[in-house]
Parts: structure tokens; C-alpha cells; sequence
């Protein structure tokens, strides 16, 4: 991206040059972007200038460091901190400076949240920099039912890989405004990469234990199984990064082929639309909290597998579209729905039935369920705050800081209970392999 740069001339201002990059200029006060009492009183004159081959996402030619793209008196004469649609829209054609056809819509959509028509100049070079704000959200919320474009399912002539990013679009939001601007604003780098590694790995995994063992079914019952180092243990409760690896091993084929898909089918499109950082926290939190609810539910049960962070993905998403049953468009939304639950539900009375009732002999108690509620319970509460909060910043949510506190709570009270309980109640665990 571009630099834009302001040089404030006329009587002399303090800040003499300031840069602006996608946020604006610190001459603007945040909120509602007026300029600075010594730029909007000390100043005559504030151009903004363009540096570089093109700002995007403006479709812009390049322009010199003298070129003049606007003045103050031209999009704002009273100094109201307001910018009138028209008159910027007018201004950017008679420069031959063509605006994005989606960010023209959002802006006309921005513009109808104000009730005259006008655009906060802060919210103007957040949406040129592809930036939103709650207050942006809100304005674009505002004005949305008036948007001069259809909506996405009547595109035409999209790519195979366009019409992907359309479909995940409705697949996971639920709003209209929401779903343009995640088609529009989509870039294919970086590719959801976090889901499709932790599936890889955990594929690879499991082929090189089903070949060394030469068992594909109930691989728990292998007495060289849980040797692994990954495998989570009470006896090895002192090798804390098993509390996170046991996700890479599994029971056996079907507990692999279940959570693979899931992962796929919904970790995938979530990673696409929330990002990396995001997804990976929901599903690594789970993970998490699975394995420390074992050790203090379970406290005899192994722990295999990536249950706590499927159940903690696919919770949030289907709690999600039920609290937006209304703006979910995706197709047999009720019948999928019914089924997912049924799988799910499926795959935990599977886990208690291997946990109390083993098919087969063996050697100490079989892995514990317990990470599939505690993953749900994670999806349900961080996860539903995570989806609900797309494009906005969770810091500046409080009811997403005390999820952080309960969630830090439950580790540190998880930490002490590890290493004191299990003496002090005289736990019977079984001996490590």
C-alpha cells in the first residue's frame, strides 16, 4: 500500500509532515475524525498527496509527490469534519482517480448511517484502506437496506475459485453486507494453512503408526501405542507438551476419518474468513482444555486425539448460525444442522461406550471423552465470540476479556490441581508405558 502524506502549510503547523497508513493521520482525533484543534484552526490550506504507482485498493495512476488529490475547503468548506458523498465522488471522476465499484457501494451504504448523507472523514480512510471499525460496522449495518448492488448469489461469470470464496461466504456469515465485503476484500494469500497442516500431520501420524503396528482399528489397544511420546498420560503429566501433541494421535480409522472431515469442512472455511490467528487459538484452546478437564475429571484416562478442538471449531460454528438462523443462507441449513448433531453426538456416546465397555483386553484404562465437552464448551463461549466478531476487534469487547479471565482461570486452577491433587486425594493412576 501506498503512502499517503498530508502537508499542512499557511500559518505553520507543529506536526509540520505526518504520515498516514490505513488508520489516517494522528492530526484526527478517533472517533469521529475531526481534525486537531491546531489543524483545524492554524491551517489555510491541507493537501493530501500520493506517493508510489497506486494506493489500493483505489485503482489509481501514478501520480507525482506535487500532485494535489484534494483540499479541504473542496470536500469539507465548514469545517465540520464531514465529507459529502457527492462532492468526494465528484472530486475523485474529476481527477480521473475510478473508484473500486465495492467500495463505492459501501461507501454510499456508509454515507446512509449519517442522517445527512455525509461520511466521517476517519471512516472515509478506513474504508479506502480496508480497515473496519465497530462504529464503521455499524454505520454499513445502518444503510445496508438501500445498497445499490444485488446481492452475491446473482454475480455471474465467477471462477471456479470465485465461487468458492462465494459459497464460504455463505456458509459462515450471516449478513449481506458482511458476505459482499468478504468476497470483494478476499485474497487467496495467505491460504488457510493451519487446518490443512494440523490434518496432514495428523494423516502421516497415523499411517506410520498403523504400519509400524500393523493395526488400523483400536490402535489404543496396542500395548506399543501408548509408548508414544505424543500420547497424553496421567503418569506423564511432567511432559507438559503432551498435553497439546496427543491431538496428532488417534484411536483408529474412524476417529481419524471424522475429525479429518470436520476439520476440512468447517475449520477450513472458518480459517478463510477469520484468519490463521484466530482459528488456530479457538481450535489450540480447545486442544488445551480437553486434555486439562481429563486431568482433573478423568484423572485415570489416557487422551488421544483432536476431539477438544473439532468439537470447540464445530460448537462456535453451530451455535453461530442458530443465534443468525435468519441471515444464514446456506442451503438445507435445517437438514445439515440435524445431522451434524447427530454425527457429533454419535462420535461422544462411541467414546464413552470405548471408555466404560472395551471391546477388546486391555492393558489400563481406555481414553477418556471428556475433551469433546470441554471443546463444545470452549466453541460455545470464546468460539461464538470469535465468529460473532468478524472484521471487528475483540479487544474492545469486555465480554471477550472476561472469557480470556474465566478461560486463564480454569488453566491456572487446571496447573495447581496437576500438581498437588493427584497426591493429595491418593489417585490410583495406572503406571506409564
Amino acid at each position: 500500500m501506498g503512502m499517503v502524506t498530508g502537508t499542512l502549510e499557511g500559518m505553520g503547523h507543529p506536526h509540520g509532515t505526518c504520515a498516514m497508513q490505513g488508520a489516517g493521520c494522528s492530526l484526527l482525533q478517533r472517533g469521529r475524525g475531526r481534525w486537531c484543534c491546531e489543524a483545524a484552526y492554524e491551517t489555510s490550506r491541507f493537501e493530501i498527496r500520493v506517493r508510489g504507482t497506486g494506493w489500493s485498493p483505489w485503482a489509481m495512476r501514478e501520480l507525482q509527490p506535487g500532485d494535489t488529490l484534494c483540499r479541504a475547503p473542496q470536500l469539507d468548506p465548514e469545517n465540520t469534519g464531514f465529507i459529502g458523498v457527492e462532492t468526494f465522488a465528484s472530486l475523485v471522476h474529476s481527477h480521473e482517480l475510478p473508484l473500486d465499484p465495492a467500495k463505492l457501494d459501501m461507501l454510499v451504504a456508509l454515507a446512509q448511517g449519517n442522517d445527512e448523507g455525509q461520511v466521517c472523514y476517519q471512516e472515509l480512510v478506513d474504508l479506502m484502506s480496508s480497515k473496519r471499525s465497530s462504529s464503521f460496522k455499524r454505520a454499513i449495518a445502518n444503510g445496508q437496506r438501500a445498497l445499490p448492488r444485488d446481492v452475491l448469489l446473482d454475480e455471474t461469470g465467477l471462477g471456479f475459485y470465485k465461487r468458492f470464496v462465494r459459497y464460504v461466504a455463505y456458509e459462515i456469515l450471516p449478513c449481506e453486507m458482511d458476505r459482499r465485503w468478504y468476497f470483494y476484500q478476499h485474497r487467496a494469500c495467505p491460504p488457510p494453512v493451519f487446518m490443512a497442516a494440523v490434518t496432514l500431520t495428523q494423516i502421516i501420524v497415523f499411517l506410520c503408526y498403523g504400519a509400524r503396528l500393523n493395526k488400523w482399528v483400536l490402535q489404543t489397544y496396542h500395548p506399543e501405542y501408548m509408548k508414544s511420546p505424543l500420547v497424553y498420560h496421567p503418569g506423564h503429566r511432567a511432559r507438559a507438551w503432551r498435553f497439546l501433541t496427543y491431538m496428532f494421535m488417534h484411536v483408529g480409522l474412524e476417529q481419524l476419518g471424522f475429525n479429518a472431515l470436520l476439520q476440512l469442512m468447517i475449520g477450513v472455511p472458518l480459517e478463510m474468513v477469520h484468519g490463521i490467528l484466530r482459528i488456530s487459538f479457538l481450535y489450540l484452546a480447545g486442544v488445551l482444555a480437553g486434555s486439562l478437564t481429563v486431568s482433573i475429571t478423568d484423572m485415570r484416562a489416557p487422551l488421544v486425539g483432536g476431539s477438544g478442538g473439532v468439537y470447540a471449531l464445530c460448537s462456535a460454528h453451530l451455535a453461530n448460525v442458530v443465534m443468525n438462523w435468519a441471515g444464514m443462507r446456506c442451503p438445507y441449513k435445517l437438514l445439515r444442522m440435524v445431522l451434524a448433531l447427530v454425527c457429533m453426538s454419535s462420535e461422544v456416546g462411541r467414546a464413552v461406550w470405548l471408555r466404560f465397555s472395551p471391546p477388546l483386553p486391555a492393558a489400563g484404562p481406555q481414553p477418556s471423552f471428556m475433551a469433546h465437552l470441554a471443546g463444545a464448551i470452549v466453541g460455545i463461549s470464546m468460539g461464538l465470540t470469535i465468529l460473532r466478531s468478524y472484521e471487528e476487534s475483540l479487544r474492545e469487547q469486555c465480554g471477550w476479556w472476561v472469557l480470556l479471565l474465566s478461560y486463564g482461570t480454569f488453566l491456572l486452577f487446571a496447573v495447581f490441581w496437576n500438581i498437588f491433587a493427584y497426591d493429595l486425594l491418593g489417585a490410583q493412576i495406572p503406571p506409564p508405558p
